[in-house]
């Protein structure tokens, strides 16, 4: 008998943190929000799961707007109130 509890005891000692790496690895509901201010403006990044998918832009004095993906590929964005408009995506310079 006490042989059986020690092999037991041993078991979920050796499967207890299996659930922890689980939980971690796991996809979470809730949005990430990084929020950052340049100047007079306000930007809120959302990402899930570490894809950004929405950009929130609140300048001082005007109303606030939001960037969301033009396809879920690549890194081009859109106005959700004024989808036709251009924005412009430029890479400028490169670290290597």
């Amino acid at each position: 008998m006490r042989t059986l509890n020690r092999l037991l005891l041993v078991s979920l000692i050796a499967v207890s943190p299996l659930p922890a790496i689980a939980a971690d690895d796991a996809p979470s509901a809730e949005p990430e929000v990084t929020i950052r201010t340049e100047g007079d403006k306000t930007i809120q990044e959302y990402r899930q799961n570490g894809f950004l998918y929405a950009i929130k832009v609140t300048k001082k004095g005007f109303p606030p707007y939001f960037l969301v993906r033009a396809d879920g590929t690549d890194a081009n964005f859109i106005r959700s109130d004024q989808p036709d408009m251009l924005i412009p995506a430029w890479k400028i310079f490169e670290w290597k």
